[in-house]
């Protein structure tokens, strides 16, 4: 799907406020509302919008502890990579969880309710046959900066 200027304009203003209204998202963008309307189902059918979401104020929640955990896996093989990841998206305590280069193979954010929590879930991890070679935990201690990066996207049709 080729996205334009104004399929981009939209993306932009949604990753930045997705309760914006219909007719004040038609104005940011020079539309009328309803073709304005049609383009967001649109992006949204494509799956280029997968769905909308609140930021929630960490403080106000029941205080959780953020951990970080760097992973290596015993040995690399597409059975190993799935059951993996699978865990890690069934897991309700894994935040975050992405496949990196360079040494390790994955890095993982839980957010548990304490460190005991925490050790709780890493042993069901090393007992369940997830062919965790090592692990390295890092307890985070302050947040300096969180939230989504400015949506800058290109247009498809430039070339």
């Amino acid at each position: 799907m080729k996205l334009d200027r104004f399929d981009l304009q939209i993306l932009s203003i949604l990753s930045r406020d997705g309760r914006i209204t219909k007719s004040r998202l038609a104005e940011s963008i020079n539309l009328s509302v309803s073709p304005c309307w049609e383009r967001v189902r649109r992006l949204e059918k494509a799956g280029i919008i997968e769905g909308y979401s609140a930021r929630i104020n960490p403080r106000v929640q029941v205080r959780r502890t953020p951990v970080w955990i760097q992973v290596e896996l015993d040995h690399h093989g597409l059975d190993v990579f799935e059951r993996f990841e699978r865990t890690m998206r069934e897991t309700p305590e894994v935040t975050e969880c992405v496949a990196v280069g360079g040494g390790v193979d994955y890095l993982v954010r839980v957010e548990a309710l304490d460190i005991d929590q925490y050790q709780r879930l890493i042993d069901q991890w090393l007992i369940s046959g997830l062919a965790i070679r090592r692990y390295f935990t890092y307890i985070v201690t302050r947040t300096v900066k969180s939230g989504p990066p400015p949506m800058e996207l290109k247009d498809s049709t430039e070339r």
